[in-house]
Formats: C-alpha cells, sequence, structure tokens
C-alpha cells in the first residue's frame, strides 16, 4: 500500500514525537512471525509503555534525522519493527524476552543515549532491572548500615542491662 505525500509527512511528524519523547530505540527483524505471534509482541510491549510500529526504512530515516538516534539510521534496512520507549530498558527489555520465545524475530539492533547497540548492548540493556527494583536494592543499601548499628547498640544495651544486675 503506497502512502501519499501528507500520509507521509503524518507518519514521519508522529516518529519524530516519539523519538523526541523516547531515552531508548530497539529494531528488530520479523520476517516470518505470525500475525498471532505479533499481536501478542504489540499487547506487551503497550502494556509497559512502548511504542512498536512496523514503518518504511526511509521515513524512519528521516524521522530520526537530528534527533539522538540518527546514529543507527545506516542499520535501517530490511523488514523492520521499531520499539520506542521512554523508559531506558523497557524497549529492549519487551523486544529480547519475546526473542526468547520466538525465534523468528531477530534483534538488530538499537540506541540509547545518543549511542548505537548492537545485538548484545540491547540485551545488556534488557538484563537491566526497572527502576522500581533498582529503587529497592538503594533503599536496602541505605537502611544496612543503620540497621546493623541499631542491632549492634541493642547487644550493647542488653550486655550493659546484665552487667548491672550482676553487679547489684
Amino acid at each position: 500500500m503506497s502512502l501519499n505525500r501528507s500520509e507521509k509527512e503524518a507518519v514521519i511528524s508522529e516518529v519524530t514525537t516519539l523519538a523526541a519523547q523516547a531515552q531508548t530505540l530497539v529494531m528488530a527483524e520479523y520476517r516470518g512471525i505470525t500475525v498471532a505471534d505479533m499481536t501478542k509482541l504489540r499487547n506487551q510491549a503497550r502494556s509497559t509503555g512502548v511504542s512498536l510500529s512496523v514503518l518504511k526504512n526511509t521515513l524512519a530515516r528521516r524521522a530520526v534525522a537530528g534527533s539522538a538516534f540518527e546514529v543507527v539510521s545506516d542499520q535501517m534496512t530490511g523488514p523492520l519493527i521499531y520499539g520506542f520507549s521512554v523508559d531506558a530498558v523497557a524497549a529492549a527489555k519487551v523486544v529480547s524476552d519475546f526473542a526468547k520465545t520466538n525465534d523468528k524475530l531477530v534483534i538488530r539492533g538499537g540506541a540509547f543515549a545518543g549511542k548505537a547497540l548492537d545485538v548484545n548492548g540491547v540485551k545488556q540493556l534488557a538484563n537491566i532491572p526497572s527502576k522500581e527494583v533498582l529503587l529497592a536494592q538503594l533503599c536496602g543499601l541505605l537502611m544496612s548500615p543503620i540497621s546493623r548499628t541499631a542491632v549492634v547498640l541493642g547487644a550493647l544495651a542488653v550486655k550493659k542491662g546484665e552487667g548491672e544486675a550482676v553487679a547489684a
């Protein structure tokens, strides 16, 4: 299906808006995936705030021109699905998790913070814990010295209390 000029401009402006808000772009080749599997992938992506789009590569290149994702414009060839996410790891996590269960989805690369990522870079980004998990780990690290100090002070108080009871 061919798009006319105004439709192409609308697609470019929509993707430009997505790219301006997103932190991460992940590209994957979807050749051979069934419609049911693609629908499942889109539903998973939608539930995590990832925008997945199948775009003409020339339109995608024009949309990311001048953005942090321009570094991967030379990799935009073949049948690709583009995943943009505001959360730094969400797009990589969704695509990587789906690729583990469906071998027809092949991760081609991506971009994060103005740097191009290869397949291994996308997988490493996907392995980073979510923001909530990282915050919980940080809270645990901050609470650890305080709780240890409280345990030591409690043990000293018990020991000092026993010593006074023996002396009396």
